[in-house]
């Protein structure tokens, strides 16, 4: 089966205005009870989280993909040319996420 995409990211530099234009632009209704306001969204099976990015990085748009076995995953990606910029990192129980750049730079999420 293939690979889902189960989750999407928007930073930026002003994370609660861009959760304000994507509430107004789709109706979305964001829950920021967490620490520092991470605005997250839930349609259907996929998730999406909208918020401030890390200071000194620029905003960016990332999907996450499901991925059965992801050090696998990781290690296919750097075979193919891509390189891994986070690993396997626990970010909440059951949660694990890393990221990677396809061969031209662009980041890609593992869920």
């Amino acid at each position: 089966m293939a690979a889902k995409i189960i989750h999407v990211e928007v930073t930026g530099d002003d994370g609660a205005a861009l959760q304000r234009f994507y509430s107004d632009v789709f109706g979305w209704t964001f829950d920021t009870n967490n620490p520092g306001g991470y605005g997250l969204v839930r349609q259907g099976e996929m998730t999406g989280g909208i918020g401030a990015a890390p200071e000194g990085q620029r905003g960016q748009v990332t999907f996450y993909v499901s991925a059965d076995d992801p050090a696998a995953t990781l290690k296919r990606v750097e075979e193919l040319g891509g390189r891994v910029l986070m690993p396997l990192t626990e970010v909440a129980p059951e949660t694990t996420v890393a990221l990677f750049a396809d061969p031209e730079g662009h980041v890609v999420g593992l869920m």
